[in-house]
C-alpha cells in the first residue's frame, strides 16, 4: 500500500489530460475554444482545478546575463476542486478571448521564424504530480496589423525574425509584460541610413499603436531612433500603407539627421523600456493577396527553418502530457 501510494505521488497510474482544439488559429481579440478530456487512472484522484492558459517564450534580459523564459501571460480555469473516479472519462469545453496584444505568430498561414505560441492545460492533482498538455496555436494578424505587415513587403524590406522582450514601451499604454520586435532588414533605399528596423504592435479593440525602432549602427549618431504612431481598425482598407509607412520611416530618419529624436503623431517618444527601467536596445484583408504576401513577407525563410520551429515547440517550453 505504501508503495502504491508513493507511486501514484509520482503520477504513476493517474489521471491523463489531452486538449483538442476547435480553434488552432486565431486572431488578437478573437475567441480561442476547445475541449479539454480528461481520464480517470487506476485510483480515484483529488483534482484541485483544472485550467487552460496561453504560453509563449520571451527573451529576458539581467544585467550581466540575456535568457528565454516559458511565460504564462492569460489563464482561465474551468473547474474547482472535484474528484476524479478511477477510469471516469470528462469533457470539458471553454471558449475566452485572446488578449488584444497577443503576439502575432503567423503570416497567411506561415510561421514567423522564432515564435512559438501554446495552450497549456493543467490539470493539478492533489498530493501528486501534476498533469499538463500543450498545444501547439497559431495567431494570425488582423487586418490591420497585416496591412502595415505588408506594406514593409511592398517596400522592399525582408523579415528576418521576430521574438519577445520582457519590459514596457514608454509612453504607451500595455497590459502584457512583454512587447513584440518584428525585425526587418532594409530595403536597398534605405540600406545606407539603417542596418535593421524592428516594428512593435501594441492593440487595443480601438487600433493600434505602431513602434518603429531603428539600429543605431547604421547611423552616424549615437542614438537609436524611434518613430510612434497610433492607427484605428477601421482605416486598415482604406489606406494606402506602403506610402503611409514610407512616410513615417523617411520622417524618422530627416528627424534624425536633423539632430531632433524620434517622435510619432503628437510629439509622443516611441522608446522601449525593459524591465525594471532598462531600455532594451532593441486596405488589405485576408483574401486573393495572402500566397503573394506571404512569399513576399517571408521570402528569406526556407520551408525547413519554419517546420523545426513548429517541430521542438514542446521542447521549448519543456512540458507536455506527464
Amino acid at each position: 500500500m505504501v508503495f502504491k501510494k508513493m507511486l501514484a505521488a509520482f503520477g504513476v497510474g493517474g489521471p491523463s489530460v489531452d486538449t483538442v482544439l476547435a480553434t488552432p488559429v486565431v486572431q488578437p481579440g478573437g475567441t480561442l475554444s476547445g475541449t479539454v478530456h480528461i481520464k480517470g487512472g487506476d485510483h480515484d484522484t483529488l483534482i484541485e482545478y483544472v485550467s487552460v492558459g496561453l504560453v509563449t517564450r520571451v527573451e529576458v534580459e539581467g544585467h550581466d546575463s540575456e535568457y528565454d523564459a516559458t511565460v504564462e501571460f492569460h489563464r482561465v480555469h474551468l473547474t474547482g476542486s472535484f474528484t476524479l473516479a478511477a477510469g471516469a472519462q470528462q469533457s470539458l469545453p471553454f471558449s475566452f478571448d485572446v488578449p488584444w496584444e497577443t503576439p502575432v505568430t503567423r503570416f497567411y498561414g506561415t510561421p514567423l521564424h522564432g515564435m512559438t505560441m501554446g495552450v497549456r492545460t493543467e490539470l493539478s492533482v492533489a498530493k501528486a504530480v501534476d498533469k499538463t498538455d500543450l498545444d501547439p496555436v497559431g495567431i494570425e494578424p488582423l487586418p490591420l496589423q497585416a496591412a502595415v505587415m505588408e506594406a514593409f513587403s511592398r517596400l522592399g524590406f525582408h523579415f528576418t525574425r521576430a521574438d519577445l522582450e520582457r519590459g514596457r514601451i514608454h509612453g504607451v499604454h500595455q497590459t502584457l509584460p512583454f512587447y513584440q520586435e518584428i525585425e526587418f532588414h532594409p530595403s536597398q533605399a534605405y540600406a545606407g541610413r539603417m542596418r535593421q528596423l524592428e516594428l512593435t504592435f501594441v492593440t487595443s479593440p480601438q487600433g493600434m499603436d505602431v513602434v518603429l525602432e531603428f539600429d543605431k549602427r547604421g547611423f552616424l549618431g549615437s542614438h537609436d531612433t524611434f518613430s510612434r504612431h497610433h492607427v484605428s481598425h477601421a482605416d486598415a482598407a482604406t489606406t494606402d500603407w506602403p506610402t503611409v509607412v514610407d512616410g513615417w520611416i523617411r520622417g524618422a530618419l530627416d528627424r534624425h539627421g536633423s539632430g531632433h529624436g524620434g517622435y510619432g503623431h503628437g510629439g509622443g517618444h516611441g522608446f522601449h523600456g525593459g524591465h525594471g527601467g532598462h531600455q532594451s536596445h532593441r486596405g488589405h484583408g485576408m483574401g486573393g493577396v495572402a500566397a503573394g504576401a506571404a512569399a513576399g513577407f517571408l521570402g528569406g525563410m526556407v520551408a525547413g527553418e519554419v517546420a523545426e520551429e513548429v517541430f521542438d515547440m514542446d521542447m521549448d517550453f519543456g512540458f507536455g502530457d506527464e
